[in-house]
């Protein structure tokens, strides 16, 4: 598969970011991203040499360009600050020393600048509040996924669905999706795995598609995440802080991106946000990375998405059940009640060191715990009806 024109330099810049990291299998990378090891090593090579400006295409501008009269500062910060109207003083500053300026003012001149051009509302202006903050200490030990909220375009609405790497703050999908049915995200993540591998753990709200219908904790979409070998986590209900920067990325999309703009369709929606994922990852500096961008600090999974499930297996020592057609279990002479997307599957049930207590795992998943103390038996259920 060639690369896709809409994301060209994105796609580009992301994979020799992820070739220069000193563990990565050429070979791989190559694969996942659909070109041959030829033109990976092309890309490297004129990135190593030229920089960013090495990835563009050769035809599409002169091969020597007369350099640029030097702007004054302020300027550059003006329309640097035009370009991205909520980046701040400090974004600004570390922002202009990528781009290798010389001479660069202080973030508090900067902001200074932006007042007396009358690009800050001052009363929009807030003082800076330190956050306690916590990540996983490495690359896909977490994503965070979730549904931004939808809005209306020209002929329906749009549902961004939007996965977060919890360490490097990695936007690895921004998608336009036409509704938030478990299909769809299946095929989203579908690309994303394929391009990036699988993450250890993702965490999830409890609405849908993420969680079944009550009482049920499991949904088809996450039982197949599951069955793919990612421990499958949900946060605690009415605490969105435990998705914390997948929310804070819905701020950012929803004031650098959706505000005050009306989209025609759902194409017109990507069209916008592939770039912007491209500058939040690349060229957005974030204050919880210390003024980082967030694609230096990722690398692609060393798990493999593969395309057929693995199959389902258990330790010799597991009493097995198949789950029935109403999402239950039968064990010990008591019906317990799993999930409907579970029906036709087998789970394991393990005591534990509690007696009378049983956990049930489907594959390495913890689902449940079975105490036979609470859980009426079919006998005693028949006596009492009668």
């Amino acid at each position: 598969m060639p690369w896709r024109e809409e994301t060209l330099m994105s796609q580009r810049r992301e994979f020799v970011g992820f070739a220069n990291q000193a563990d990565r299998t050429m070979s791989l990378l190559c694969r996942r991203f659909g070109i041959s090891r030829k033109t990976g090593y092309k890309w490297l090579g004129r990135f190593r040499e030229r920089g960013v400006e090495g990835l563009k295409d050769l035809s599409r501008r002169p091969h020597h360009s007369p350099r640029r009269t030097s702007d004054d500062m302020e300027q550059r910060i003006v329309h640097l600050r035009q370009a991205h109207f909520i980046w701040g003083g400090r974004k600004l500053n570390a922002v202009l020393k990528q781009n290798g300026q010389q001479q660069i003012p202080a973030p508090s001149t900067i902001t200074n600048i932006l007042h007396r051009h009358s690009l800050i509302n001052p009363e929009q202006s807030a003082a800076h509040i330190p956050y306690r903050r916590f990540e996983h200490p490495e690359p896909n030990d977490l994503w965070q996924m979730d549904f931004k909220g939808e809005f209306r375009t020209g002929n329906g609405y749009c549902y961004p669905l939007t996965v977060l790497d919890d360490h490097s703050r990695f936007a690895l999908c921004l998608k336009a999706c036409p509704d938030q049915r478990a299909d769809t995200v299946k095929e989203a993540l579908c690309v994303v795995f394929r391009l990036y591998g699988l993450p250890w753990r993702m965490t999830m709200d409890n609405g849908a598609p993420w969680r079944g219908n009550a009482p049920a904790r499991w949904s088809r979409l996450t039982i197949w995440l599951i069955r793919l070998g990612i421990t499958v986590s949900h946060s605690r209900p009415f605490h969105p802080q435990t998705q914390g920067k997948d929310e804070r990325f819905h701020r950012t999309l929803k004031a650098e991106v959706l505000r005050d703009f009306a989209w025609r369709d759902l194409a017109h929606c990507q069209l916008a946000f592939d770039p912007w994922r491209d500058c939040y990852n690349c060229e957005r500096p974030h204050e919880a990375l210390r003024m980082d961008v967030p694609a230096p600090r990722y690398r692609p999974s060393v798990r493999p998405f593969t395309e057929s499930l693995p199959p389902i297996e258990y330790p010799s020592d597991s009493i097995i059940r198949k789950v029935l057609g109403k999402g239950q279990i039968r064990f010990k002479g008591r019906t317990v009640f799993l999930s409907e997307a579970l029906c036709g599957l087998h789970v394991a049930i393990r005591p534990t060191q509690h007696d009378g207590n049983f956990d049930v795992y489907f594959c390495a998943q913890k689902l449940t715990t079975i105490d036979l103390k609470y859980v009426r038996s079919s006998v005693e259920g028949r006596r009492a009806s009668h």
